[in-house]
């Protein structure tokens, strides 16, 4: 497998997410991204302590608008949220950006405003507008040299203003109508050439397909272990080299059993309900929720920048009480 394109470290006292997901992906390890769908679920994958955090296009549409990943939300709202969730953590983000929302010069002005975002990469599909989610029927892709055109505006984009961001290059051609994986793979071979650093054909559908993609792919390689591919463990993506592999709505999933479950439970058993849920979460190692919330780093902002005696009001407030000097300055 090659590597991504070689890009100059950065020198100054806090690398650029941009520039740590590059040496994450020097490293030679597959790099196993699960996907978040706001800002808290991806606080929780920052805390828990993974290398990098996905943000998943669907997740962004069912959370945000209740409707499903079928071209409904705007580039406004994606990028938005993808700023959201970028601010909120430490670590790097790759953000799903659709099909870059119209021709190749609506797609330089997306890399544009991701890169505003603060998320370390992107992947942009080869999907017909409006497109839906890669592991649904009735996709369809764009004639392959208007998507070329899309990627190689992509790469001038992405170097005017930060050459380390990743570009990932989607190609849906597999499970769309008349497609093939002969033709998913050829299509993002030649977006490698176009100037993508990595290339993702989503929705292979078994082990001999994953491996065919990975022997004949002309790049590193990104991985979707959801819905329709099969899932493997770690060790088997190491060895046939996967760059990156992401698990998009684990998370997503988790939220909504959690919630139709606690739902039912509000429903049968009253406010009853809540409270024997709350003597339990204080359990939790979230169980304080205004301190994973963040209430202490409020707190020693306070202490660093405000008048204090403006820190008097704490004196005699009736609630929680951050902790004095343990929140986390910037």
């Amino acid at each position: 497998m090659q590597t991504v394109h070689d890009q100059p470290e950065n020198v100054g006292t806090r690398t650029k997410a941009t520039t740590c997901l590059r040496a994450l992906l020097k490293e030679g390890k597959t790099l196993f991204v699960p996907g978040c769908y706001n800002a808290m679920s991806a606080r929780v994958l920052d805390l828990v302590g993974f290398p990098a955090i996905y943000m998943s296009g669907y997740g962004t549409s069912l959370s945000l608008l209740g409707m499903p990943d079928a071209g409904l939300t705007t580039m406004t709202e994606m990028q938005l949220n993808a700023r959201y969730i970028a601010n909120a953590v430490s670590v790097p983000v790759i953000a799903d950006a659709d099909t870059g929302y119209g021709n190749a010069i609506n797609v330089m002005r997306c890399v544009r405003e991701y890169i505003q975002t603060g998320v370390a990469g992107i992947h942009l599909e080869d999907q017909v507008a409006p497109k839906r989610c890669g592991h649904v029927a009735g996709r369809e892709v764009i004639p392959l040299a208007e998507a070329v055109g899309k990627y190689r505006a992509a790469d001038a984009a992405r170097r005017e203003l930060d050459p380390d961001f990743l570009i990932i290059a989607r190609s849906d051609a597999r499970g769309a109508h008349g497609g093939s994986l002969a033709e998913a793979i050829a299509r993002v071979n030649a977006y490698l050439e176009a100037g993508a650093d990595m290339a993702f054909v989503e929705g292979p559908t078994s082990m001999e397909e994953v491996e065919r993609v990975c022997r004949e792919v002309r790049g590193p390689v990104f991985y979707n272990m959801t819905g329709v591919s099969p899932r493997m463990p770690l060790a088997r993506m190491q060895e046939l080299g996967i760059a990156i592999t992401i698990t998009a709505g684990t998370l997503m999933r988790v939220t909504l059993q959690a919630m139709y479950d606690m739902a039912l439970k509000l429903r049968d058993e009253g406010p009853s309900a809540e409270a024997a849920f709350i003597a339990e979460f204080r359990k939790h190692p979230l169980g304080d929720l205004h301190t994973f919330a963040g209430f202490d780093r409020i707190r020693a902002w306070e202490e660093a920048y405000l008048p204090a005696d403006q820190l008097d009001k704490y004196a005699d407030s009736v609630g929680h009480q951050p902790v004095r000097g343990e929140g986390t300055l910037p």
